[in-house]
């Protein structure tokens, strides 16, 4: 597979990012009467994305000059390495320099674009352009660029979430095939497990929550779990997924050694994107993470065959073995554009163009995020990443919902999995009713 250069925000699915904080309700506000500019007169319209990696910022060149080929009379101003910090303050600012269409890395923010009026509701432009969201996109990636019935964002390009296994370290351990179910997945990681000294010469799994990627979110969406009820509540506390989730999670730190001796190894491993990533080397057989690890693991030449296949589901929801949890860079119109309908030509061919969607697939390494394009066959990939392609068009895939105060909802069930794997809460009922009375507390105060 061709070298993969990591984004800058991967860990945007679990790290709220300042720009949340930033978000406000005051923000633009948007018209009811719709846009009224003339797309087929000649006009110049501002980009602004945040991809940075110089592969990335030529891919997004290349793509725009797609959309410029077959709208000659749009020109594009594009402007790269945005964060949503910066791109906020500009949407709230407005004016000629300011951008006319964005794209976000934080699908965790899509609460606070909609709900502010930072971003108009693409849905009238979707309905006018004869095209079904519901029948476009994958089921995950349309769930999260919603919010409170305002389709504010579209998908543009995703991320998906597998496991990722040492195949040489199975055939040793003689085990046949990967995981399927999470008792499988129990018995793979302690077989995989080779002790030593006091630590570990091989760990077969990695469950701490502080892990790479393996963040309360990305377990959970094996479970299939409902964040809110229909009341806006959080369902934390009455859904059971997510006590199953936490239960087996805990079991599984404690049968691998017990968090201190697992924090103790994790201490003395490579970092996330460094070439010394635990997987990379060996110390770890299996990895819960995104499809772009397999082009840096084998970049990192490791040695031995590296597998992949979705994570495992829990036993009584097998038939549903091959969904994970997705996510993805989003894109939207300013509210405080003048320019909105030759926006939403950009944003119409970037995100719905099942050959621009491909090509920008192609050489971004993502998922591409139409269900046209996950089937195409102009895809170029190394076999195994047709894994992550499948998990993403499985409508049993997952995501974490949008709300009105970004990932603060995520930050707290994660610092709430740091106290209950570590011993620091033993009551997980209490734990969770307290938990989630905080996230309904936190969403009571950000409106």
């Amino acid at each position: 597979m061709p070298t993969v250069i990591p984004r800058a925000t991967r860990k945007a699915a679990f790290v709220l990012t300042a720009s949340a904080m930033l978000l406000t309700a005051a923000c633009t506000g948007q018209s009811d009467s719709g846009a009224t500019d003339d797309p087929s007169k000649d006009t110049t319209i501002n980009f602004w994305h945040a991809w940075s990696a110089p592969n990335e910022v030529k891919a997004v060149k290349s793509l725009v000059a797609g959309f410029e080929k077959t709208h000659p009379n749009i020109h594009v101003n594009v402007v790269g390495n945005m964060t949503d910090d910066k791109i906020n303050q500009a949407l709230r600012g407005g004016g000629d320099r300011a951008p006319d269409v964005i794209s976000s890395f934080t699908t965790n923010n899509v609460g606070k674009f909609c709900s502010s009026g930072a971003l108009i509701d693409l849905d009238p432009f979707f309905k006018k352009a004869g095209i079904d969201p519901e029948t476009t996109f994958p089921k995950a990636m349309n769930e999260y660029t919603r919010f409170d019935g305002n389709r504010c964002t579209v998908p543009l390009l995703g991320d998906a979430y597998g496991l990722y296994y040492n195949k040489t370290a199975f055939e040793k351990a003689g085990i046949a095939h990967p995981p399927k179910t999470w008792s499988e997945f129990e018995a793979d990681a302690k077989k995989l497990t080779i002790p030593q000294g006091g630590t570990y010469k091989q760990l077969g799994f990695m469950p701490d929550y502080h892990g790479w990627e393996s963040t309360t979110e990305h377990y959970f969406a094996q479970f299939s779990p409902t964040y809110f009820g229909k009341d806006g509540k959080s369902a934390l506390a009455t859904d059971p997924a997510f006590e199953k989730g936490f239960t087996l999670q805990k079991k599984l730190v404690d049968e691998l050694g017990g968090f201190q001796k697992l924090e103790k190894f994790r201490a003395t491993l490579g970092d996330e994107w460094g070439p010394k990533h635990p997987f990379h080397t060996g110390q770890v057989a299996m990895q819960l993470d995104g499809e772009w690890r397999l082009g840096m693991a084998e970049e990192a030449r490791p040695k031995f065959e590296i597998g992949v296949a979705p994570l495992p589901v829990p036993d009584d929801q097998a038939d549903q073995y091959g969904k994970g949890y997705i996510t993805g860079t989003i894109a939207g119109v300013a509210a405080t554009s003048h320019k909105q309908n030759a926006a939403w030509e950009l944003v119409k061919y970037m995100t719905t163009d099942t050959d621009a969607v491909v090509g920008f697939a192609n050489d971004i390494h993502n998922v591409p995020s139409t269900l046209a394009a996950l089937k195409s066959p102009k895809l170029k990939y190394d076999p195994r990443f047709k894994t992550f392609l499948d998990i993403a068009a499985n409508p049993d895939s997952t995501t974490s919902p949008a709300s009105i105060n970004g990932g603060v909802y995520l930050v707290t069930i994660q610092q709430f999995g740091y106290d209950y794997e570590s011993g620091k809460v033993t009551d997980l009922k209490a734990g969770l009713r307290k938990t989630a009375a905080q996230i309904d507390t936190d969403i009571a105060q950000a409106k």
